[in-house]
């Protein structure tokens, strides 16, 4: 099974994906893991992206597709595999599909977690980090026992300058621009598999396993 995972920042898509990988014993695939991987490696794909990154020029989509070629055509993903974070614009889309008829392959399903931007907000805003240690909190979902002091270190809790609103509203605006318009795309091919991103982690994914057993009937 072949799938796609869709949703802004801060929809579960991460936590999703560890409970598909669990049920359905498949590799997750994110991009930002295989590309330091594929530089780590120095795989054709990797020695390439290097070149960008070491002269601080991002990665083209050229190189990025190259190296989600690489990693597809690993034996772990020969049952089926997860993508989270790709692609991210239509010509990503594209040029994966391009790529995937070349190994045989197609995606069966594409997931798409909706949550509304005030939630996403607080969710997102609602974090906190240890100066010490590192540790992370949230406000309303995993409060330390102290306001402000971390339970493991008693160090000060900050917020992280990705986590300040700002940044927050333009990594929102950023995905409805590029990546949203992907929604649209994948379910004028029928893949499309809509669910609602407010819920327990369970009943979230209960619903996930059930929009795609229902395509599969």
């Amino acid at each position: 099974m072949n799938l796609i995972l869709l949703g802004p920042p801060g929809v579960g898509k991460g936590t999703q994906a560890k409970l598909l990988i669990e049920r359905f014993g498949i590799p997750q695939i994110s991009t930002g893991d295989i590309l330091r991987a594929a530089v780590k490696g120095l795989t054709p794909m990797g020695v390439k992206a290097k070149g960008f990154m070491d002269s601080g020029a991002l990665v083209p989509d050229a190189v990025v597709i190259g190296i989600v070629e690489e990693r597809l055509a690993q034996p772990d993903c020969a049952t089926g595999f997860i993508l989270d974070g790709f692609p991210r614009t239509v010509a990503q889309a594209d040029a994966l599909k391009q790529v995937l008829s070349g190994l045989g392959l197609a995606i069966d399903h594409v997931v798409s977690l909706s949550v509304d931007q005030d939630e996403l907000l607080k969710r997102l805003t609602g974090r906190r980090a240890c100066q010490g240690c590192g540790a992370v909190y949230h406000v309303d979902f995993a409060p330390p026992k102290n306001s402000g002091i971390c339970d493991a270190c008693s160090g000060e809790l900050y917020q992280r300058e990705d986590d300040k609103e700002a940044t927050i509203l333009h990594r929102l605006q950023v995905y409805q621009e590029q990546t949203a318009p992907l929604i649209a795309y994948y379910d004028s091919c029928g893949l499309l598999r809509s669910v609602n991103g407010l819920g327990t982690v369970e009943g979230i994914q209960g619903e996930i396993v059930s929009r795609i057993q229902a395509q599969q009937r």
